[in-house]
């Protein structure tokens, strides 16, 4: 049971990711607008980045290949994207506080699932 969890776990962490990483090139303009909107810097140069990362990892996390590196990265994504995108605490035109503040919330669970995920692999690892 423990395998079939942690399995199922890992692939819709991995799907939470790489559906939005391929999202950043396909609808390019909307997430430039949208980083656009949070006045956020080097918008190309971390837009590229950031969907890289996130089709490269899921990928990995797809064939369960690097998951600390992969969970942990994407912990630290999901921290860097809730304090600059999802920031409800500031007012930008056009952004609504509260949806913000509910991605803010969500963000902090799914967090908490990468770090699950990383310390389980690595207690995994030590025991092999």
């Amino acid at each position: 049971m423990k395998n079939i969890l942690m399995h199922t776990g890992r692939v819709f962490l991995a799907l939470y990711f790489l559906i939005p990483g391929i999202s950043k090139f396909t609808s390019w303009s909307s997430s430039v607008s949208l980083m656009e909107a949070h006045n956020m810097p080097m918008i190309p140069l971390l837009l590229m980045i950031a969907g890289t990362a996130q089709v490269a990892g899921s990928i990995s996390l797809l064939l369960n290949k690097y998951v600390v590196f992969c969970a942990l990265g994407f912990a630290a994504m999901t921290i860097l994207i809730n304090l600059n995108l999802h920031d409800f605490w500031n007012t930008y035109e056009g952004v609504n506080s509260e949806r913000e503040a509910q991605n803010f919330f969500k963000n902090l669970g799914i967090f908490a699932g990468l770090l699950l995920l990383a310390a389980v692999n690595i207690e995994d690892s030590k025991s092999s």
